[in-house]
């Protein structure tokens, strides 16, 4: 089978193309991609789809989703999440452990992947646990974990709190060749905060979460990958000091990577005032000055990955008491529309700069790339997604694919609508 796309603006960051002209996939793979893939001796019998001047890029790969299959498919079930992955552009998901039961062991592995083969939608790889049940208290059986499908560990949603347990969790994974991928909150400093802990939690009379509570791990972890020459990954960072120490620490040549995600780039606590629980998130939203640091280091090089944290919750989690609602926001849809408003158009980041990092960077990150992942280069699996950048879309029940509806962009237009997804060749949406 062979498929020819047309008309399209090419754009791929791993091999510096942004051309005029053609893809060609033969049985799966890219077989020519640029100017001339038109003319390839293989073209004059493919299948062809005109992209009308849109956008082709590489598919997009999100390092971070929480899927909630098994135990919680009443918020999300890995074919819900791979068809609004898909319709987002994205074609590659790593989904943390955190279902019930926990991702620590192969049976669990195993039937995560058995689903999404049978959704056949995006691909889906798999993190493990780093510590069995997310106690904190013994190390989950990584070896085993990997050599079932796992691409990385992490305990997301709970940080892994004892230092000797981390440090021997980074130690493992060196010689793995796999992150550790650390959700960084000190639970002390957190207690039973809520929101952003300044001025607006002040004003409202609600319990805080202070950026230290971030900075503290952020700076015990770094200290343990420079100990252990551990590959450290830190999930969805809020704050200017996490980016500070986390530049410094780049720059000293530690193997560490980060990741943001859109509402921290896009949304602050002062969205907490109107008391809507589809602004709680954890991280929370942090100040303005916060914002800043991040889109600086968006532009500097210092992140690596925009990141969803796409975390479906029922209308039952959310529609409570502030205090009580469910942390967490879905963002697959929504996550290159917001990159292409808040960062393109306002010249913080190029247009390839946004899609590098979602594609080829993130890949490299989560060692995908060894499996021709985040790049369109000829032999790599034919994973590519097709935009209309000019096109609007408008945030409503109708647009988000997930089962769940907490974002906190309810109503928001944007550019950037995803007339296509394709996952080795096949379509999958549009």
């Amino acid at each position: 089978m062979s498929l020819l796309v047309t008309n399209v603006r090419l754009l791929d960051p791993a091999q510096k193309l942004d051309a005029k002209g053609a893809l060609l996939v033969v049985d799966g793979r890219v077989a020519a991609i640029g100017p001339d893939a038109a003319s390839h001796p293989q073209a004059a019998g493919a299948e062809k789809v005109d992209g009308q001047g849109a956008l082709l890029t590489p598919g997009f790969i999100d390092l971070h989703v929480h899927f909630r299959e098994p135990g919680q498919t009443r918020k999300e079930s890995i074919e819900t999440g791979g068809r609004a992955a898909v319709a987002g552009g994205f074609t590659a998901v790593c989904a943390m452990a955190n279902t019930k039961p926990v991702n620590d062991n192969v049976a669990i592995t195993e039937l995560m992947l058995d689903r999404a083969k049978k959704a056949d939608l995006a691909r889906y790889f798999p993190l493990g646990a780093v510590t069995k049940e997310f106690k904190g208290e013994e190390l989950a059986d990584y070896g085993t974990l990997k050599a079932a499908g796992c691409v990385a560990f992490s305990d997301d949603g709970l940080p892994v709190m004892n230092s000797a347990i981390m440090r021997r969790a980074l130690e493992y994974t060196k010689w793995l060749d796999v992150p550790i991928v650390a959700h960084e909150e000190d639970k002390d400093l957190a207690g039973k905060g809520y929101m952003h802990e300044g001025h607006v939690s002040a004003k409202l009379g609600c319990l805080g979460i202070p950026a230290a509570a971030e900075e503290a791990m952020v700076a015990r972890d770094i200290v343990l990958a420079e100990h252990t020459g551990g590959h450290l990954h830190l999930a969805h960072i809020s704050t200017a000091g996490s980016l500070r120490m986390i530049r410094e620490a780049k720059q000293r040549g530690l193997k560490v990577t980060t990741e943001v995600t859109p509402h921290h780039f896009a949304l602050s606590d002062k969205e907490l005032m109107r008391f809507d629980s589809d602004f709680k998130m954890n991280p929370p939203l942090r100040s303005e000055a916060d914002i800043q640091a991040i889109l600086e280091a968006l532009g500097d090089g210092t992140i690596d990955a925009i990141a969803t944290d796409h975390a479906p919750h029922g209308w039952d989690d959310k529609e409570c008491e502030l205090p009580i609602a469910a942390f967490g926001v879905i963002g697959l849809e929504t996550a290159f529309p917001l990159a292409l408003e808040l960062l393109v158009n306002k010249k913080v980041i190029s247009l390839e700069k946004a899609v590098s990092l979602l594609t080829w960077e993130p890949a490299k990150v989560f060692h995908l790339d060894r499996q021709g992942l985040g790049s369109l280069k000829v032999g790599a699996p034919a994973d590519f997604t097709l935009i209309d950048l000019a096109a609007k879309v408008k945030v409503d029940r109708e647009f988000i694919q997930s089962k769940s509806y907490n974002t906190p962009f309810k109503g928001w237009e944007l550019p950037g609508k995803t007339v296509g997804t394709w996952v080795s060749g096949k379509r999958v949406w549009g």
